[in-house]
């Protein structure tokens, strides 16, 4: 008797990537714009939250733009979790653009470009347009093929809806459509007059016992009613800096999918601009400015300031949020120092949100929340041990440490990552302070030792120093080179 052969059986299971804020789904904000303790993936922060809210319903009415907002805090505050519930709050339909800071120092182009250019992709342009459709039932469809397998195709379609039935032949654009959408008796389809697309909304309810089993994804919609053709407004949602780089060159939408855009003239962004405004007034286009987010601000220079003065001053600016962790720091470019590295008259601009260190609570809150993105199983004790390990040393430290708890759980062949598990990682992987602790230590045994050479010049100064770094801190500000 032979043997029975072994069916290997896996599940078919969604591969998603899981960053830093993928368990943010949105601010956490009630009706009346008041924080809850934890929803959405935020935990704590109130204040800020409900600030974060508020400009958020600024955003959706759409009616002020230019508006500069920036999220001040100590690191590890949640700040860029923040800008991430806002992006998720406002939806798709607004444009919402990401960038930091250091991303500007590019090669192929100028600073203020670069700025300019995240600039116009945070705003869109809702563009209407009226579109004739054929929408209906197939009832037959016919497509006859050439013998020779060469040649043009030749087909009839009959489509319904509940007043009228019509034959049309099918052109061999259309019948390639058809064939690719697979398209059958019983399929409920619009036809685009214009371009000749073919969308396939769904089945005929009247053709819902055709079949003993359907799959999960078919869709059973009502044969449509009234006329076959119909004027039907489709509103197109594009970005200025989509229509900049279309226009800017001859094959300018191909630059669209290379990202190779170059530089753009002025001369284009403003026939572009009053092109735009030509069809707001004519009631053809919305403009919907969206936001622009720049993290690690102070890393921007005195020429991007000046120029973010100017541009904000635009009707077509979006609402610029920033953040930074810097206190009262250099402004780059300049000797000057400024609170958060930005010149005062920027400053003046912007209204200022705060953000503070989060309490323990809060702290082991958000681990919680961690480990069921992370889909890792953690004993109490091992979550208690893990928020400890946060407000002794840093919370991304301690959202690092779950993966590797639970890597070397599954190791010894369990599902809950307990205390000793945590404990094992915290030896094996060194967070700031022990590091630099081991670094002091050894520091003969490293290369270009700049604490011994500073020892030789001035004993006095490197030991005040070191006792500042060693007692915390205080408010002193790293030395600027």
């Amino acid at each position: 008797m032979a043997e029975t052969e072994k069916i290997e059986v896996r599940d078919v299971t969604r591969i998603e990537r899981i960053g830093a804020h993928s368990h943010i789904r949105g601010l956490g904000l009630d009706d009346v714009l008041e924080a809850r303790l934890v929803s959405q993936g935020m935990v704590g922060q109130k204040d800020a939250r409900r600030a974060a809210g508020v400009v958020v319903q600024m955003v959706r009415e759409g009616k002020i733009a230019g508006r500069c907002i920036l999220l001040a805090g100590e690191p590890s505050t949640g700040k860029t979790a923040i800008a991430v519930g806002m992006a998720q709050a406002l939806g798709t339909e607004t444009p919402f653009t990401s960038m930091s800071g250091s991303e500007i120092y590019s090669l192929e182009m100028s600073k203020t470009e670069a700025l300019s250019q995240a600039l116009r992709k945070s705003i869109g342009v809702r563009i209407k347009e009226e579109t004739e459709i054929i929408e209906g039932e197939v009832v037959e469809i016919q497509i006859e093929r050439p013998a020779t397998g060469t040649g043009q195709k030749v087909g009839k379609v009959t489509l319904k809806t509940t007043e009228m039935e019509t034959n049309y032949d099918l052109g061999n654009k259309i019948i390639e459509c058809f064939m690719k959408e697979k398209i059958q008796a019983g399929d409920v389809i619009t036809i685009d007059k214009a371009s000749g697309k073919v969308n396939k909304l769904g089945r005929s309810f009247t053709r819902a016992r055709d079949y003993d089993a359907t799959g999960a994804q078919t869709r059973f919609v009502q044969c449509p009613e009234g006329e076959l053709q119909k004027r039907k407004e489709v509103v197109h949602t594009v970005t200025l800096h989509e229509i900049d780089v279309i226009n800017s060159r001859t094959h300018g939408f191909l630059a669209l999918f290379s990202g190779d855009t170059g530089e753009i003239k002025q001369e284009v962004r403003d026939q572009i601009n009053n092109k735009v405004l030509e069809w707001r007034e004519e009631g053809k286009a919305e403009i919907n400015p969206g936001v622009l987010f720049i993290d690690e601000v102070h890393m921007l220079d005195i020429e991007c300031f000046s120029f973010l003065n100017r541009a904000l001053e635009s009707d077509m600016a979006p609402v610029v949020v920033m953040a930074t962790n810097r206190g009262i720091t250099r402004i780059r470019g300049t000797n000057y120092r400024s609170p958060h590295g930005i010149p005062i008259d920027l400053l003046d601009r912007m209204i200022i949100i705060r953000t503070v260190p989060y309490s323990e609570k809060e702290v082991k809150e958000i681990l919680k929340i961690r480990c069921e993105e992370e889909d890792c199983i953690m004993h109490p004790d091992a979550l208690t041990i893990l928020t400890r390990i946060a407000t002794d040393t840093s919370l991304r430290y301690a959202i690092q440490l779950i993966t590797t708890a639970n890597l070397v759980c599954r190791r010894r062949k369990a599902t809950e990552v307990n205390t000793e598990d945590v404990k094992k990682v915290y030896s094996l992987f060194l967070d700031e302070n022990r590091s630099s602790k081991i670094l002091k230590e050894y520091q003969d045994d490293y290369m270009f030792s700049e604490i011994s050479e500073e020892l030789e010049r001035d004993p006095a100064a490197v030991g005040g120093a070191k006792r500042r770094v060693e007692g915390g801190g205080g408010d002193a500000q790293p030395m600027e080179h």
